[in-house]
């Protein structure tokens, strides 16, 4: 097939009927089961947040200034694991039907595994472990969505993906307030049901078999997963023939998704060198020191304001579910009108507001709207940053370890965030380490407006070439060589 052929599959931007029966069928198998994976993999990282205010850190002895270290200790794994996890899927062209579930399998049984420790060196070990296993999701998911939709398709899908997220904060506040009124029940703290009861009682008939906690529910899911999870696009078996080759055709039209491509390390280079891959990576840092933080510090936060330990576990639900609503509404416009930078900075501010009636206000009512304006924008912010370099990467090899290092970068400001917000700033519910906050939300809306000038100006530096016919001809084989390099490559901002 021709270029102009594959062209005349999808004009512009516009998606015909057949193009949109073949994405609702791509949907409804990939975003249910990846935004539940996603789900329970929030889950697992950030239930520690409500284990703490229920009792955790004092019944392991564990030291408020270790329980930071707990904390920041969850994300080294993850950092470190990050690229080579990506690296991995591509490398190899690991089956991600496999690769996956067998991610959320390992995570699964390490957050068993949180419930069973028995002091602060075992708790630091389990934590380190949590983040290595689940460091594969997010960049292995990204990657996927990259090979069944279109650059300007993957935006909406990310934040269906991302609202996971938000969506986790929500579930887990509920559980939380479920699972503390279970205190003295078995036996058992209230926080350790947060896991399942030790591994010995499976094998008791006579032990009660009490497994209503979030380690068992990761693994129970990820075998189902197994059977869900689908394969690359030009394998996948729930795609008739003739969807696949349409699927493959408009893939090819709009970027290199379409093609096999071999991995090379000098792609690999190429990402590291590239001055906008770590533009998003940095970008991401800003955004991430205050996700994390908030996700993590949001019910000490809020029992800070007054409440008991259930309200606060309560409370801490309509900030999560605003901020999913918020997530899907603002990237609806995002996506209809074709812009991302406008949003992400409007998302900052939202947040930067937030932050600030919660450290300016002397009352309770004014400081928990505040966290629902911090809450709604640094998710909101963060699950249109997160879809950005899968956009706008091109080369295989190259987008992978982009979206990979945009993470780990990223998480890096996880670390900071769970370290800055120490006990011995914790004073005024943490007032100065929400000023830092706010000053890393205003470093990622300079991040943001860096690549917006940066990539405007070179669209337009690459339409000037093209119109005055000044640009080289590239046959295909090159155009998908050079990748985002090419005259013809157009970024989207």
């Amino acid at each position: 097939m021709s270029l102009s052929e594959k062209n005349s599959v999808v004009e512009g931007d516009q998606v015909s009927v057949e193009d949109r029966r073949l994405l609702r069928k791509v949907d409804c198998r990939l975003l249910p089961v990846f935004t539940l994976l996603y789900l329970l993999s929030f889950l697992d990282r950030s239930n520690i947040g409500n284990a703490k205010i229920d009792g955790m850190t004092t019944d392991l002895g564990v030291s408020a200034a270790s329980y930071n270290t707990a904390l920041a200790i969850y994300f080294v794994g993850y950092v470190v694991f990050e690229v080579p996890a990506n690296s991995f899927i591509l490398d190899n062209k690991c089956n991600p039907q496999v690769w996956l579930p067998s991610l959320t399998l390992a995570w699964g049984l390490v957050s068993i595994g949180q419930g069973l420790v028995k002091n602060q060196a075992g708790l630091f070990g389990i934590r380190f472990l949590l983040g290595a296993t689940e460091a594969g999701l997010f960049p292995g998911v990204i990657y996927v969505f990259s090979v069944y939709y279109r650059r300007h398709e993957r935006s909406w899908r990310v934040a269906i993906f991302f609202g996971g997220a938000a969506i986790s904060g929500a579930f887990g506040g509920i559980f939380a307030y479920s699972i503390g009124l279970m205190d003295g029940v078995g036996g058992r703290r209230g926080w350790q049901w947060y896991v399942p009861v030790p591994i010995y009682h499976l094998v008791n008939p006579s032990a009660k078999r009490i497994f209503i906690l979030e380690g068992i529910l990761t693994v129970v899911i990820s075998l189902i997963a197994y059977f869900i999870v689908p394969t690359w696009s030009h394998e996948a078996k729930f795609l008739s023939e003739a969807e696949k080759t349409r699927l493959l055709d408009r893939l090819r039209a709009d970027s290199d998704a379409g093609t096999d491509q071999a991995f090379k390390w000098s792609s690999v280079l190429d990402a590291f060198s590239d001055h906008l891959v770590w533009a998003y990576a940095f970008l991401f840092h800003g955004f991430s020191f205050v996700l994390y933080s908030l996700s993590l510090f949001l019910p000490t936060i809020i029992a800070g304001l007054g409440f008991q330990t259930w309200q606060a576990q309560l409370m801490t639900v309509p900030p999560n579910v605003l901020a999913s609503f918020s997530i899907w509404t603002t990237v609806y416009f995002s996506s209809k009108y074709n812009v991302r930078a406008p949003f992400i900075i409007g998302a900052a501010i939202v947040s930067i507001i937030g932050y600030i009636l919660l450290i300016a206000s002397t009352s309770p009512g004014v400081q928990y709207f505040g966290v629902h304006l911090a809450a709604a924008g640094v998710y909101t912010g963060n699950s249109l940053l997160l879809s950005w370099p899968g956009e706008n990467v091109s080369g295989q090899a190259k987008r992978a370890v982009a979206v990979a290092l945009q993470i780990s970068v990223g998480d890096i400001g996880a670390i900071a965030g769970c370290l800055i917000y120490r006990p011995t700033l914790s004073s005024h519910l943490y007032r100065t380490p929400n000023l830092i906050a706010i000053g890393y939300l205003l470093f990622a809306i300079a991040m943001t407006t860096y690549l917006w000038v940066v990539m405007s100006v070179e669209n337009r530096r690459r339409d000037r070439l093209l119109s005055k016919g000044e640009a080289k001809e590239e046959s295909e084989e090159e155009r998908i060589r050079l990748g985002d390099r090419s005259v013809r490559y157009r970024y989207r901002i």
